[in-house]
């Protein structure tokens, strides 16, 4: 096994140097020309004086560049940090400052906000611009050879949101991120040198990093790139380039049900379908399949678990709603608030043990302990385990509303309030109650006719009285991510309702 994430490129373009690697439109980039390009970018790095262990940050959308810095980076031995393209200036400098990275390659649409953030930090910005860029790395030196890794050295940071704070860098190994990819790509996905996969997903996100650029690299696939999700557009490349493998979060196959003309899009290709990020719902599920007649995998993960856990395995019985069973080499089980484990049945915290969880936060020795109790990753979402092995996400543990002493998972809710027909979106969430603490709140995007009275009757009709929504507002849409994750944080009760 390569000990270095850069020898996934290295070897497969030894092998398949013609093939397609990847492509944008009518743009198309080998593996032989993304192998000399990640070659230079190398010797570029090396030149301005980056030594194996430093870190070099990427601000880049869904571009060949990407690929081909990325790679750069590590060839050089040094460390990526992937940042958000839509990050502003501060928050550049944040991440500059953090991670000690005295170099960034931006994107020359972002090049105000990449500017500030690096004058903050100290640190040089490299522009990214097409045409300059190709004449840029053509004339740097090459590097020849992969600067030597151990598995057990840092290639990646990625940042969490920060929901909860100060966002953290997860330091991801060599060893993590080969060996997720290797069992992703091989176990469960099955990608091969004659798939296409979408590269919808964000690739400064670690679910578009290792299911989609290091698991088609690795394999010879071809990753055909969206910088910018549509459904439409989405659709249109599936029929042009005949993508074999599709991965998406769930509001991206929400979005894809939803186009007008999606009964005349050609999905014949599609072999495998994957969703994680985030819970699917099964009524999503059930009518994309139906829709355009495949199956989709759930999938389970964190940036922390650089992202796979658990999966829906394609030689095992999927069942919708559950997020699978752990991926080979992974345990998982759920505990309490005092760490022992639950009864059979009962809704626990899932932690997680394997080849694929972090060295630790960047930096953050406490929040790393903090998290890392008794040799088990906290992931902080609460789930229940059948008598199969399978687990079902029940909610994030902070989302979790205590309404009048009793707890209410807003998965439930928005599970039955997919159910109904004139609803398109929802997000539950808790909002302040003098007398109970917390009542239950709706925001839902309708696709149909439906009043607040309607909407309350046929979540009444199917759970416990406490559980059903008092509140419920209407909105065109919800506030999402980057990678189409909604951001229940950013929800704000209309005026005239508690905050």
């Amino acid at each position: 096994m390569p000990t270095s994430l850069a020898q996934l490129l290295t070897e497969t373009a030894s092998a398949h140097a013609e093939r397609p690697a990847l492509k944008l439109d009518d743009s198309v980039v080998n593996y032989a020309v993304l192998n000399e390009g990640a070659t230079r970018i190398a010797g570029l790095l090396k030149d301005k004086g980056v030594a194996p262990g430093d870190r070099v940050g990427i601000m880049l959308p869904n571009v060949p560049y990407f690929a081909v810095v990325y790679y750069g980076i590590l060839r050089a031995g040094g460390v990526v940090v992937p940042m958000n393209v839509l990050l502003k200036g501060r928050e550049v400098g944040f991440y500059l400052k953090d991670s000690g990275a005295k170099y960034l390659f931006a994107w020359h649409d972002f090049g105000e906000a990449a500017s500030v953030g690096a004058e903050e930090a100290g640190a040089e910005v490299v522009s990214v611009k097409p045409g300059e860029f190709e004449q840029l790395v053509m004339g740097a030196p090459r590097a020849e050879g992969d600067e030597p890794r151990e598995s057990s050295d840092t290639a990646v940071i990625l940042y969490t949101s920060g929901t909860t704070g100060t966002p953290k860098g997860a330091e991801l190994t060599h060893e993590n991120l080969i060996l997720n990819c290797s069992v992703t790509a091989k176990t469960l996905i099955d990608v091969t040198e004659d798939d296409v996969v979408l590269g919808a997903l964000p690739l400064f996100h670690s679910f578009g990093q290792t299911c989609g650029m290091n698991a088609a690299v690795a394999h010879g696939a071809c990753l055909t790139l969206i910088p910018r999700f549509e459904p439409v557009k989405a659709l249109e490349i599936i029929a042009r380039d005949r993508v074999t493998i599709l991965e998406g979060v769930p509001t991206m196959y929400h979005a894809m049900l939803n186009v007008p003309e999606r009964e005349t899009a050609d999905t014949s290709s599609l072999r495998v379908c994957v969703s994680g990020g985030s819970a699917m719902p099964v009524e999503v599920m059930k009518a994309f399949e139906q829709a355009f007649d495949c199956i989709i995998l759930e999938g389970y993960g964190l940036s922390e678990t650089s992202p796979v856990a658990s999966f829906n395995h394609p030689d095992r019985e999927r069942k919708p709603g559950s997020i699978g069973t752990p991926i080979e080499g992974v345990e998982m089980k759920l505990v309490d608030e005092d760490d022992k484990d639950v009864a059979p049945g009962d809704v626990g915290e899932i932690v997680i043990r394997g080849h694929n969880v972090m060295k630790g936060y960047w930096q953050r020795d406490e929040a790393t302990e903090e998290v890392m109790r008794g040799g088990w990753f906290h992931s902080g979402d609460m789930a229940t385990q059948d008598s199969d092995g399978y687990f079902f996400i029940v909610d994030r543990k902070k989302d979790m509303i205590i309404r009048g002493g009793y707890n209410v998972y807003p998965r439930e809710i928005e599970e039955i309030l997919y159910e109904h027909p004139a609803v398109s979106e929802v997000a539950v969430i808790g909002v302040p109650d003098e007398s109970l603490g917390e009542e239950v709140a709706a925001m839902v995007v309708l696709k149909g006719e439906a009043s607040e009275d309607d909407l309350r009757a046929f979540v009444k009709e199917r759970v416990a009285a406490y559980k059903y929504p008092r509140k419920i507002w209407f909105s065109n849409e919800l506030p999402k991510g980057p990678t189409g994750k909604i951001l229940k944080r950013e929800i704000k009760a209309p005026s005239g309702e508690p905050a």
